[in-house]
């Protein structure tokens, strides 16, 4: 009588199980990567981070991510990299180098809005700039305060502007003010990101409109 082997109806029982992520183009699958290692750190923290963790958010093996990063360190660099290039395109949009609205007080006032609805729309992105987590490396740090420092300079620019062109008070202090509605905005986004139902980007809209509108100064002036 014949002995049936087990081993193989095993096997064959595992691989029905398995499920193998569908093959994508090298460049989808490398975003892909990124994006897993973008839920991994916003859920786990970067202590949470590993190859590991990655492939299997992504739904891949080990060898499918170092197809794409010879390693963690790499992978990173690139999440970094492309956080970084995102939230710039949006800001660039918030506040742009070159102000084409005539009526600067509504510009950055709606500056704050547009902000807060970036936010909304990329909140892994943004809990990484603005609700920082434990252990967030120091490379991280250093490109958040470096493009904070541009974007307050950005907002300096806009101050001085509708100081200069009679849109604010003429004795308006442009650094403090600067400071003061870069920090309202990150302090809004961060509400935003925490309880969204109660802090939207329109509540916090209308709010800036009606504080701008008290600091224009009186008709004649």
């Amino acid at each position: 009588m014949a002995v049936r082997s087990t081993s193989g109806g095993k096997q064959d029982r595992l691989k029905a199980r398995r499920r193998y992520a569908p093959r994508l183009p090298a460049e989808e699958r490398r975003e892909q990567l990124i994006d897993a290692a973008l839920r991994v750190i916003v859920v786990n923290g970067y202590e949470g981070i590993s190859i590991e963790a990655v492939a299997r958010e992504a739904g891949v093996t080990r060898p499918v991510v170092y197809d794409h990063f010879p390693n963690l360190a790499h992978l990173l660099q690139a999440l970094i990299a492309r956080e970084e290039r995102y939230s710039l395109e949006q800001l660039s949009e918030v506040v742009p180098q070159l102000p084409q609205q005539s009526d600067l007080v509504d510009m950055l006032a709606g500056g704050v809005r547009r902000f807060l609805e970036a936010v909304s729309v990329r909140p892994a992105t943004w809990r990484l700039i603005l609700l920082p987590l434990d252990g967030t490396p120091a490379i991280v740090r250093e490109h958040v305060e470096s493009n904070r420092a541009q974007m307050l300079k950005r907002i300096e620019r806009l101050v001085k502007l509708a100081v200069d062109t009679g849109s604010l008070p003429s004795d308006l202090d442009v650094v403090l003010a600067a400071r003061a509605i870069r920090d309202l905005g990150e302090a809004a986004g961060r509400m935003v990101l925490t309880d969204p139902d109660h802090y939207t980007p329109e509540r916090y809209g209308r709010f800036v409109e009606l504080v701008m509108r008290l600091l224009r100064p009186p008709a004649g002036n």
